[in-house]
């Protein structure tokens, strides 16, 4: 079977921006390599990608998607990848088994922060790129201008390795530079007619082809000096030069053509299948031994030990979990015993599947460079490394996503708080960038996503998959309340009702410390004013009183308290009354020392393109943010501020409208600082409001 050689294994992943057109691209292979009858269309609800209710009826891609077919004597994994911002993570994971990321672009040069994100990502991971220009037969498609877009807004350098026939209604096809034909669209099925180079288009294509020429050459020292010393290369040399460039990531291949016609993408498959590489092609994938932790590596050979890494899991409430695997090396059959070196525990394979989009199909064996998915793994999530028993090896982790925005979240329900719980976490599992907290303070789970969009799909696969209804709103920001001097206070206890009574009396300081010196308790008790016994009781009696400030009810920081003086009754003294009395006290003392409020600040590196970074300042000046610095990342610049973390709530969409999606940013939490009078008198308004309400 051609899919058990690892040296025809092509694992092509579509990436770009949202609605550039990457699932009809997928569609428009499938439907030319035979693999489907019909063309599935993401807008109708149909596409054989979107696997999830969600997608189908929004018309577009939100999770990664897998599909296979065969080409010539190749056999492809389609990886689709979501290209909208709140979504884009979803490929992360993903990215590293693609032998070929295929960068998906508009004809009309559109370009967005997507794009450069996720071009970004392949570069890091060394995993091979091409471009390919879709929508060729669109109003206003415009070849160069798609090509300069890619130079001039994402600073990539493509080389050309064909050339369209015509534009819009007049687009028929594309000219091969590499073999110098033309292959013209005829019929259904995306057939290509092979033709002669259009006379008009002759003089174009060898101009091309000499520039094709010679970004190969310079690309490769031995054929640079083969160019120089005769004028040319030959056909053999021009194509091994562009398969090694394509693998080591130093020629970016430009193609054209449409997916929505199909037109051109028979030529793509040919050049994937003939250029670009296969698994095997690559280099081995670095990992190390999880007892030793020394560098181990593995290539892609049926020869080596299995190893293999799960790149996504899907769950379903009522047919479990499923993880696909990419498998690394070696290989491994249904039913085999395998060892999960992230967690150290021990796993059994059930049956293998082939994925095509929603379907499974069930296969017998797996090998290196293929993808294959797995059942009811008990205890292996995504990231994991999955190896042979006896050989052990672990490979890094994806990447981690910060939680852009953050919302509280109620059961609308009673009783659902479990579910609610229970259908986050198996979500979770699906989808590591949802961030889920427990507020300590106010006890409120806290639902984190890249974006609102992000978090709107958690909340409705939550109803729809668990069956856990649920309600958001703004999280509560983590006030703290403090002192700004010292101050003395008497907290007294007397109560007589029959029988022994209580009676204590405490003398309390507080002082305030540094910021974030937190609480010190400090006993300067002498000659048994209060007894030993007693003073654990004053303690614990301030301690349970800073819970919950006299301001608008946050906790108490940054104070020294400490008992001076009391006295005690003989009969009537308990340690409760000690507490009691010691609560009276700090209240008191507190009330006298003019006390504060504190708000959260947060430390916020804004990566932002060059023109938009003036916008991104003033926004951040007008938040209450100090710019700390700015410097230079490429063709970025990294904005390093101190922000309050109430201005911060809605930052990450007002930051994507700023920057038309090419801002990104990292935030977490720096320090405490005193909250401005005005919005102090604001939050302790709205405290009072809500403990009247409760």
């Amino acid at each position: 079977m051609a899919d058990l050689d690892p040296t025809r294994i092509r694992n092509l992943m579509f990436i770009g921006h949202g609605g550039v057109g990457k699932t009809t691209l997928g569609e428009a292979i499938l439907w030319v390599a035979g693999k489907t009858s019909r063309r599935g269309r993401s807008e109708e609800g149909s596409s054989h990608f979107d696997t999830e209710p969600e997608e189908e009826a929004r018309g577009s891609s939100m999770f990664t998607a897998f599909h296979g077919c065969s080409w010539r004597d190749g056999a492809l994994n389609l990886i689709d990848a979501p290209g909208s911002n709140a979504f884009v993570h979803d490929g992360s994971s993903s990215l590293g088994a693609a032998t070929t990321a295929i960068l998906v672009v508009s004809s009309t040069g559109e370009t967005r922060g997507e794009d450069e994100k996720v071009m970004n990502w392949a570069a890091e991971e060394g995993v091979p790129r091409i471009a390919f220009v879709t929508g060729m037969d669109r109003e206003r498609a415009d070849f160069e201008q798609a090509r300069t877009a890619l130079v001039e807004a994402l600073e990539l350098k493509p080389v050309l390795v064909q050339l369209p026939i015509g534009a819009g209604e007049d687009f028929r096809g594309v000219i091969d530079l590499l073999h110098g034909k033309a292959w013209l669209g005829q019929g259904e099925k995306g057939q290509a007619k092979e033709a002669p180079i259009p006379g008009e288009l002759a003089d174009a294509a060898t101009s091309a082809r000499e520039q094709l020429v010679e970004a190969v050459a310079e690309a490769d020292d031995a054929l640079l000096e083969k160019y120089l010393e005769e004028g040319e290369l030959a056909d053999e040399d021009l194509r091994a030069g562009l398969v090694a460039g394509i693998a080591n990531g130093t020629l970016l291949p430009l193609l054209c053509g449409s997916g929505e016609n199909a037109f051109g993408v028979a030529p793509l498959l040919d050049f994937v299948v003939e250029a670009c590489p296969s698994a095997a092609d690559l280099p081995e994938t670095p990992g190390d031994d999880p007892k030793t932790g020394d560098e181990v590596r593995r290539a892609a050979r049926v020869d080596e030990a299995f190893s293999a890494q799960i790149i996504r899991t899907v769950i379903d409430p009522f047919a479990g979990k499923l993880s696909i695997l990419r498998v690394v090396s070696g290989k491994v059959r249904a039913d085999a015993p395998v060892y999960n070196a992230t967690n150290e525990s021990k796993e059994k394979l059930g049956h293998l599947f082939k994925l095509e989009g929603k379907k499974q199909v069930q296969v017998g064996e797996a090998v290196a460079g293929d993808i294959v998915a797995v059942a009811k793994l008990k205890s292996a999530h995504t990231g994991d490394t999955l190896c042979d028993e006896k050989i052990h090896i672990r490979y890094a982790r994806p990447r981690s996503f910060e939680a852009a925005i953050s919302f509280a979240l109620e059961a609308k329900n009673k009783g659902d708080e479990d579910k609610v719980m229970s259908g986050l976490t198996r979500l979770q599992e699906e989808d590591p960038a949802i961030h889920i907290d427990r507020d300590p303070q106010s006890k409120e789970i806290i639902l984190g996503g890249t974006g609102q969009l992000h978090v709107d799909l958690v909340v409705e696969r939550l109803q729809r998959k668990f069956g856990a209804a649920v309600t958001l709103s703004a999280p509560k920001i983590p006030y703290r309340e403090t002192i700004r001097a010292s101050a003395r206070a008497e907290g007294k206890l007397k109560k007589q009702t029959g029988g022994h009574g209580q009676f204590a009396l405490t003398q309390l300081e507080i002082e305030p410390l540094a910021r974030g010196g937190g609480f010190e308790f400090v006993d300067k008790i002498v000659g048994g004013a209060v007894p030993r016994n007693f003073i654990p009781a004053v303690e614990k009696g301030v301690v349970e009183t800073m819970q919950r400030g006299q301001l608008a009810g946050y906790p108490v920081v940054d104070v020294r308290v400490t008992l001076y003086d009391g006295k005690h009754h003989d009969v009537d003294s308990s340690e409760m009354a000690f507490k009691v009395a010691a609560a009276t006290g700090f209240r008191a003392a507190f009330d006298k020392a003019s006390p504060v409020l504190l708000e959260p600040i947060m430390a916020l590196d804004v990566s932002v393109p060059d023109e938009t970074m003036g916008d991104v300042i003033g926004d951040v000046n007008a938040r209450r943010g100090k710019v700390q610095g700015v410097e230079p990342r490429g063709h970025n610049q990294v904005i390093r501020a101190i922000v309050p973390m109430a201005e911060l709530l809605t930052y990450a969409p007002d930051l994507n409208s700023m920057t038309a999606g090419r801002g990104s940013f990292h935030v977490e939490f720096s320090h405490y600082e005193e909250l401005p009078g005005h919005l102090a008198a604001k939050v302790a308004r709205e405290a009072g409001r809500e403990a009247e309400g409760a």
